[in-house]
Formats: structure tokens, C-alpha cells, sequence
């Protein structure tokens, strides 16, 4: 607005100027016209009156092209205090550039021009951004650059006027200058910190001794600031890109912590925490929020003191140290693997330490839990179970088929025999048990002094052809108990009888704080045990329900129940299995 007033007062004064001499030239016009007839009537007008008045005349002139010539260098000086602001300023170089050429142009009042830079990293000279050209000379780009004037003036390092460009013997020899057919060149080095980072360059093809000292000097001027100006632009986009860079690599870090499966955590050397992951954050219970800058033990103070002396051992002795860490935390016992190493800096002097944290609960858990599951599983099903923490051993009703296995008149012949006598036979007998039921995928469930217990098809052991398998085994437990028989004497030869029974039971984990088991409650076990007992030494007796499931494998001939029990007469009938003995390798004697 300012600038609106200033423009409007300059021309309100051009206005009057031009009045003025108006005036002037009507005057001289009168008196010229007058100065006869008062001749003629006797009266003489001052001898120097026309002199006098041409006088004024030529000084209103002269104050006129002055005031036109203190505008023009009070508009250049506001171009020059506008560069000055460009110096501080956050623009783009393109942007800096473009503004800077439009202030030369305005400032020489030159037909073209273009700016020229030396390119950072090679050094090469750049057509940069031009003014006054056709679009096919922009096109062109450095094809229409007088590259004499350029290289002059970077060489020199100083400016270069030439009022005609084709009569000045230094360009004599210049074909772009004839080709161009220059006249007037005003070319001024930009320098930043006395290096010559770029040309800013001018001329006209229409009028020679266009551009004068004055010109020259504030260019000059211009050119210093305007240097400053680009400098600072470049720089302004050098810390950008560095940001944009240091951003990219936070976002990098930030995504490479959040995808680290192990907490990592580190702390200066009051053990206050700097730097916490995501991961830290789960495996800790503390949000990030509230942990950086707060002191570790404030953080963790459910971990035992040793955790804190072994950080203290780390700086102490500048060594990583790993250790495992074990404390309870809400009632639940916790296992941490701790990898703690020291901070160094480029001096080698401590900055802190850095600890990588594994939380290994669910791993000792699962370990516990496959321990446990080991004591009734065999082996080679406890290999097949993929996940643990997969496994549903909550109480639920299933369809098994449950096996109770028995060894008869064991009582009166242990009262024979010492105790570890009777313990090696004993297990003998069992042990060979347990491999049948084994071969066969079933599960030990229980070990009841001279009896054993196994069950199919439960969420350990899903299986189709339960009641084959388990038939298959109790088939194959007489066979082995018959093959053990040639390497026992006599009188320790002792027979299974066996019950099979499928039908309903709840399974699921049992027992107390110390100890737990995995058991069957219900029908399948209860029915299981009163068939055994209806058995004869060496016998396999099974339900009408695991018949009907195993009739096309096995031939069994229906008996009516030795030994009643009340609440069993729905199983009065009952089948004698008669088994087939081949080689004493239970494995093989799986039913297909």
C-alpha cells in the first residue's frame, strides 16, 4: 500500500513538472507575441527578459530528469533492500533464483538475462533461470550462453561492462557475441564468502551503452547479496534434506525397534531409561509414555536386586554379561534372559547400558507343561504335539475308549517274596504293559500298584480308530506278557486280565498345588474297570460298545457277566475277545 502512496506522489509531482513548463513556453509564447506592440507603442521590455525566462524553462528541465534520475535509484535501492530480506529467508533456490533475476532485469532495464551457478559437487558451470527469452532459446539452455562473458568474469572474479560488445577488441574474437549480435553486456560475478559460486548476466541487442557505471555499481551490489541470498537458499534445502534424512532413518529405527521381538532398553549412567522399544514395553508392564527419563528401578521394582548389580558389574568392568533373571510378578513366577552391554562413545568413555530382554515365561511354562505331559504321554506323541499352548487339557466330555489292565493273583504272590524282588517283577510286567499301550498311541493314564490305565482318543491323542488301537494293545499285552514268560521262571509267570470299554468320560488336569495329573472321570474308565474284573487270567473282555466299533477286526464270542455290580446291569452282556498272537512286537499287531 506504502509502496501504491509513494508511486501515486511521484507521478502527482511528474504532473506539476510538466505544468510548469507548460506554463513557461505559453509565457515566452505571450511575450514573444506582445513584444512587438509594446515596441511600437515606446515601451522596452528588460533586455535579458527572454534569457531569463529560457532560464527558468532549462531549470525545470533539469529538475525534472533529476527527479525522474533520484526515483530511478530510489526504486534500485528499495530492489537492493529487498534483496536483503532474501538473505534470511527460508525459500527454495529455484525460488530465490527466480526472484533475483526479475530484481536485474528491473534494476538494468536490460532486453535479457540469465543467471549462471557452479554446481556444488563438480565444480561445472549450470544454466540455471533466464529472462527475456523465446521458448526455443530457453529450450536451448547453455546453447545461448556467451560463454566468453561468463568464464571472463568467474575467472577474474569481477564485473564486466561493455557499452558495444561487437566493437570491443576483448570479444573480437567471440563467436557467440557475433552470433548473437550483442551490443550492451552487464555481467557481475556472485560471490559468497570471496568464491565465485555464479555469473548474474545481462545484455541488449537493440541499443548499445545501455547500461552505465551506475548500473554497474548497483549490480555489482545486487550481485553480493544476491550471492548470500542462493548460498543460504542451498543450505536452507542441505538441512531439509538432512532432516527429511534423519527423519527417514528415526522412521527406520522406530519401525526396526517395533519389529524386534526382544525388549531392548537403554539407560544413561544415573540408570535413568533413554530408549524403550515396543517390545520392552509388553514384556516390562510400563508404557514408553511413562518410562523414558524415569529411573529403572522405579520402572522395574518387582526385578531382585541382582538385576541391578549385574548392570553395575557391566559398567564396572565395560563387558556384556548375560544372565538369566527369575522373580515373581503378580502371583506368577517370571523367567527374563538378560543380555546387558556397555555404551561407549567415540572416546570410548561409558554413556550408559544397553539391555536386550527375552521374556521366557511362556517358554519355561510350555517346558513345564511337556514335562508334565512326558510322565503319561510317550515320547513319540509328545514329538507330534505342534504347540502346548495349543493344547485344551481344561475338563471337557469326550468318547474314549479307556483300558484297565489288571495282574492277577499278584496279592498272594507278593507275600512270597522281599520287596525289591517283588518291585522288579512287578515292573517287568508293567513295563512290558506300557510299551503295548505306547506302540499302540494310547495314553498311561495311571499306574495302580499291579494294574495300569490307558485311554484313547482324548485331546492329547485324537484318534478315529481309538477302540481299534486300544484293542490292538490289549491284544498285543497278552502276546508280550507271554513272550516274557520264556525268560521268567516259573513261579514268576503271572497273567493281565484286561477290560475295554468306549463310551463317555471328562478329562482333564487333576490334583493339588504340587501336584497335578491328567486323568478320566465317568463312564469309559468305571465300566473299563468293572469288565477287568469280570475277566479270567490272560483274557480280554470288552463292552457291546467297543464291539460294535471293532467287529470287523477282531472276533469276540458274547458271555454273560461273571461278577455283577450294582448299576452295571446295562452291561450284563459282555464279549471275550479271542486274540491273535503273532511275533511279540505289539506294533505290528496295530489293527489297519
Amino acid at each position: 500500500m506504502s509502496q501504491e502512496i509513494r508511486a501515486g506522489g511521484f507521478s502527482a509531482i511528474q504532473a506539476d513538472m510538466r505544468g510548469l513548463k507548460q506554463r513557461a513556453d505559453e509565457i515566452k509564447t505571450l511575450l514573444e507575441q506582445q513584444q512587438e506592440l509594446l515596441r511600437r507603442r515606446g515601451i522596452n521590455l528588460p533586455p535579458d527578459a527572454s534569457e531569463r525566462l529560457w532560464s527558468v524553462r532549462s531549470s525545470i528541465d533539469k529538475l525534472s530528469v533529476g527527479l525522474v534520475d533520484t526515483h530511478m535509484q530510489l526504486q534500485q535501492l528499495r530492489r537492493l533492500a529487498e534483496t536483503t530480506a532474501l538473505i534470511n529467508s527460508p525459500h527454495e533456490t529455484d525460488q530465490v533464483l527466480n526472484q533475483v533475476m526479475e530484481t536485474v532485469i528491473q534494476l538494468t532495464q536490460a532486453e535479457r538475462g540469465y543467471i549462471v551457478l557452479k554446481n556444488p559437487r563438480s565444480g561445472e558451470l549450470e544454466f540455471k533461470v533466464a529472462r527475456g527469452l523465446s521458448a526455443e532459446e530457453t529450450a536451448a539452455g547453455g546453447r545461448i550462453v556467451s560463454w566468453s562473458v561468463i568464464n571472463l568474469v568467474v575467472d577474474s572474479g569481477e564485473p564486466l561492462l561493455t557499452v558495444d560488445a561487437g566493437a570491443d577488441e576483448q570479444f573480437s574474437h567471440s563467436e557467440s557475441i557475433a552470433g548473437f549480435n550483442l551490443l550492451s553486456i552487464l555481467a557481475v560475478p556472485l560471490k559468497a564468502r570471496d568464491e565465485v559460486i555464479g555469473v548474474a548476466y545481462c545484455d541488449n541487442r537493440v541499443m548499445a551503452g545501455l547500461f552505465k557505471e551506475n548500473e554497474l555499481g548497483l549490480l555489482t551490489s545486487f550481485g553480493q547479496q544476491a550471492a548470500v541470498a542462493i548460498e543460504n537458499a542451498r543450505l536452507f534445502e542441505d538441512i531439509r534434506a538432512q532432516m527429511r534424512l534423519i527423519e527417514e532413518m528415526q522412521v527406520r529405527l522406530s519401525n526396526i525397534f517395533a519389529s524386534i521381538g526382544s525388549g531392548v532398553i537403554t539407560v544413561n549412567d544415573e540408570d535413568c531409561i533413554i530408549v524403550s522399544n515396543q517390545a520392552a514395553e509388553a514384556i516390562t508392564g510400563a508404557s514408553n509414555d511413562y518410562a523414558i527419563g524415569v529411573s529403572l528401578r522405579k520402572v522395574l521394582p518387582h526385578v531382585t536386586e541382582g538385576f541391578f548389580e549385574a548392570i553395575d558389574r557391566v559398567r564396572r568392568e565395560r563387558a556384556q554379561h548375560i544372565w538369566a533373571e527369575r522373580f515373581e510378578h503378580h502371583g506368577r513366577q517370571t523367567y527374563w534372559q538378560v543380555v546387558a552391554s556397555p555404551l561407549r562413545g567415540d572416546n570410548e568413555a561409558s554413556h550408559g547400558v544397553a539391555l536386550v530382554i527375552d521374556d521366557l515365561t511362556e517358554r519355561k511354562e510350555q517346558e513345564e507343561q511337556r514335562r508334565l505331559l512326558g510322565t503319561f504321554i510317550p515320547d513319540a506323541l509328545l514329538r507330534n504335539i505342534g504347540s502346548i499352548s495349543e493344547l485344551d487339557t481344561s475338563p471337557a466330555e469326550h468318547t474314549i475308549t479307556a483300558l484297565f489292565a489288571d495282574i492277577r493273583g499278584f496279592t498272594s504272590f507278593g507275600e512270597t517274596l522281599q520287596p525289591e524282588d517283588l518291585m522288579r517283577i512287578v515292573n517287568r510286567y508293567l513295563g512290558a504293559a506300557t510299551d503295548a499301550i505306547n506302540a499302540h498311541d494310547g495314553i498311561v493314564d495311571q499306574y495302580l500298584g499291579d494294574a495300569i490305565t490307558a485311554l484313547w482318543n482324548t485331546q492329547l491323542n485324537h484318534q478315529e480308530d481309538h477302540a481299534c488301537r486300544a484293542l490292538g494293545a490289549a491284544c498285543a499285552i497278552l502276546a508280550d506278557v507271554q513272550a516274557l514268560h520264556d525268560v521268567l521262571r516259573a513261579d514268576e509267570q503271572l497273567h493281565f486280565g484286561i477290560g475295554v470299554h468306549t463310551g463317555h468320560a471328562v478329562l482333564g488336569m487333576v490334583g493339588g498345588a504340587n501336584r497335578i495329573e491328567f486323568a478320566a472321570l465317568g463312564e469309559a474308565p468305571d465300566v473299563g474297570k468293572f469288565l477287568q474284573e469280570n475277566a479270567e487270567p490272560g483274557e480280554v473282555i470288552i463292552s457291546a460298545e467297543t464291539y460294535s466299533l471293532v467287529k470287523d477286526e477282531f472276533e469276540a464270542e458274547a458271555i454273560a457277566a461273571r461278577k455283577m455290580r450294582p448299576g452295571y446291569e446295562a452291561y450284563a452282556t459282555m464279549y471275550c475277545v479271542r486274540p491273535r498272537l503273532p511275533a511279540s512286537n505289539g506294533a505290528d499287531r496295530a489293527p489297519s
